[in-house]
């Protein structure tokens, strides 16, 4: 007779690299350190496990680049001002943006939940909703023609 044993499936390489680009993200939100700081000092963490560098590489400096330029294209889509925004709705909103702008290689529906898992692991009980909402907002204005596909 087997058991079924439940077993957690490790995160991808890129999941874990979107986590911590959030969190480079979120912590140059409040501290303003540059980018090349927060990923040196990821780089030489030890216990952070493997995740895809290339990814958290482009996503953290990216973000940061264009931090503005996005903020621009999410603000159509809240429905309060930026500054109301927690910190961490705001990071993940960010990088979700960035990807839905920056990597169309990377489907719609795949940057949406990887935002969506972000928000539920790190922040507030209902800001995955929140995020999920402004995210597929701004997907139908960017990604019109995949949307309307589906």
């Amino acid at each position: 007779m087997s058991e079924n044993k439940t077993v957690t499936p490790a995160k991808s390489l890129r999941h874990r690299a979107r986590e911590l680009a959030m969190q480079g993200v979120y912590e140059w939100r409040l501290s303003e350190k540059p980018a090349s700081l927060i990923e040196k000092a990821t780089l030489a963490e030890k216990s952070i496990g493997r995740y895809d560098l290339e990814l958290f590489s482009q996503l953290l400096r990216g973000v940061i680049a264009q931090n503005e330029a996005l903020a621009e294209q999410l603000t159509p889509h809240l429905d309060r001002p930026l500054k109301e925004l927690s910190p961490v709705e705001f990071s993940v909103l960010l990088l979700g943006a960035y990807e839905l702008i920056n990597q169309p290689e990377v489907p719609y529906r795949v940057v949406i939940n990887e935002a969506v898992e972000l928000a539920k692991t790190f922040g507030g009980s209902d800001g995955h909703k929140f995020v999920n909402g402004v995210l597929d907002k701004l997907a139908a204005q960017v990604r019109a023609v995949e949307v309307k596909a589906k």
